[in-house]
Parts: structure tokens; C-alpha cells; sequence
């Protein structure tokens, strides 16, 4: 009973397609059919997209051409970029150079009395053995061993061997660096060597009992030694160790030059 039951609906929807089939259909144009125009609803909307982006496209003619116009324009725009960091360079190495040259001239005018050859540092081995660097002067330029090196600060050391074209010089805070100097409050005489593992301070020793130190003061060249002239300054003294032999008191001092930010020297020729 439940499948004549289930057959009779079946029958009755089935039924009910075909009436609407046939509304469908009668009303259709005669030139139109039903399947024509469902492919049509489906069909138009692609259609119309098509048609949209070929008319955007058709509307500017020269949407390639200027791609190709963009693509050159920016190859200019980048070799103008690299021309100007070429021209950038260019002016930062002359900027360089005039710097060197206003510390050559400061330096000249500062130590006028002496006839200088004016260098710059190519090399800096400053460890905690060997305290040396090497300058861009030689043989060619008139540089001899023995010659004693500055800066615009003070004392830098002096030449030890000598190429053609540059020079090796101990600086004075090496550990074999020794100098004769003079306190300028009290003209004392004390030597001042280089200490291991610093690359600004100098060991004041020999000092003689009588002299009164004073923290602060200055200390320049004595000229006694054969290598450096007189009145080089050296550095300041910065502290004052006491002991109990006071023949074994000595004094630290902090060096003029800053051995880690030197570039530009001269060289003092030997009259």
C-alpha cells in the first residue's frame, strides 16, 4: 500500500513538469528555444566582461607602448642614480683631500721653525707587542731613519727603517719607545716609556726626589737623546704613583696624540 501511495506522488510531480514545460515553450518566440536562451543567460555575462576589458584596452591604444616608455625611463632613472653616487664619491674623496690638506697647512704653520715632509698613515700595527705604523713617505721624498714624527697634537715617534716610498715608525708607545722630557712647571727631567697593553699612556720613571709633581701638568721633549728636538709636547700627567723607596715613584702619563685616530704626519727633516 506505502508504494502505490509512493508511485501516485511521483506520478502527480511528473505530471506537473510537463504542464510547465508546456507554459514555457508556448510562450518562447518561435525563433528562440527554451536550451538557446538558457545558454544565453549563462553566455551573456562572460560577453559582456570580454567586452568591457576590450574596450578599456581599444580606449588606450598605447597601453603597451607605454610600458616599453616606463621600462626606459626607468633604466635612465637609474643610470642618473648611479652617476650621481659616482659624483657623490667624487666629492666625499674631495672633501677628504681638502680636510688633509687644511691639517697639512695647520700642521706647517704649527711647527714652522721646522723644514717638514708632510705623510699619512697607510698602516697601523698597533697590538699589544708592537706599536708601530707605517707612513706613505720614503727615501724619494727625503725620509731617513732617526727622524722624528708628529702630529698636530704632539709626539708621535720616530722613523726606524725607510723604502723608497714609505716609512716605519716606532711610535712612543711602544715598549722599546724610551724619551728624555721635561716637566713644564718645574723643568724636572724624567724619561717617559711605553707600557704594555695601553695605546695612551706613558710610564713617567727617573724622577728625582726633589721634584714636586703636579697631576695635570705638561710634559714636552728635552731635546737630550739625539732623536727628538726640544719642546715636542708629549703628553699630560695623569697620575702620580707613590712607593715606598721614593727613588721607585713614577707617574702615568696620557699621550698627546690619539694613536688610534691618526692619519696625517709630518716628518721632521734633520738639519
Amino acid at each position: 500500500m506505502y508504494k502505490n501511495k509512493k508511485n501516485g506522488f511521483l506520478g502527480i510531480i511528473i505530471t506537473i513538469a510537463i504542464l510547465v514545460l508546456i507554459v514555457i515553450f508556448s510562450n518562447k518566440e518561435s525563433n528562440t528555444s527554451f536550451f538557446e536562451n538558457i545558454a544565453n543567460k549563462l553566455v551573456m555575462p562572460i560577453q559582456n566582461g570580454l567586452t568591457y576589458v576590450k574596450n578599456k584596452l581599444s580606449g588606450n591604444s598605447t597601453f603597451f607602448s607605454d610600458i616599453n616608455n616606463l621600462k626606459i625611463e626607468n633604466k635612465e632613472l637609474q643610470d642618473k642614480n648611479s652617476q650621481l653616487e659616482q659624483s657623490l664619491r667624487e666629492l666625499e674623496n674631495i672633501k677628504t683631500e681638502n680636510e688633509t690638506l687644511k691639517e697639512y697647512l695647520g700642521l706647517t704653520e704649527k711647527y714652522g721653525e721646522y723644514k717638514t715632509i708632510p705623510g699619512y698613515v697607510i698602516n697601523k700595527d698597533i697590538s699589544n707587542y708592537s706599536k708601530m705604523i707605517v707612513i706613505n713617505v720614503g727615501k724619494d721624498d727625503g725620509v731617513e731613519e732617526n727622524m722624528t714624527v708628529i702630529a698636530d697634537e704632539g709626539l708621535v715617534g720616530h722613523v726606524v727603517s725607510v723604502t723608497k716610498n714609505t716609512a716605519k715608525v716606532m711610535t712612543i708607545i711602544d715598549t722599546s719607545s724610551s724619551i728624555s722630557c721635561l716637566m713644564s712647571t718645574n723643568k724636572d727631567s724624567i724619561v717617559c716609556k711605553g707600557t704594555l697593553g695601553n695605546n695612551s699612556e706613558l710610564k713617567a720613571i727617573y724622577i728625582p726626589t726633589d721634584a714636586d709633581l703636579i697631576q695635570g701638568d705638561s710634559v714636552d721633549t728635552s731635546g737630550l737623546g739625539g732623536i727628538y728636538p726640544k719642546g715636542i709636547h708629549v703628553g699630560n700627567i695623569k697620575k702620580i704613583v707613590s712607593t715606598k723607596n721614593i727613588t721607585d715613584r713614577y707617574a702615568v702619563i696620557d699621550t698627546a696624540v690619539d694613536f688610534n685616530k691618526i692619519n696625517t704626519v709630518l716628518v721632521i727633516k734633520n738639519k
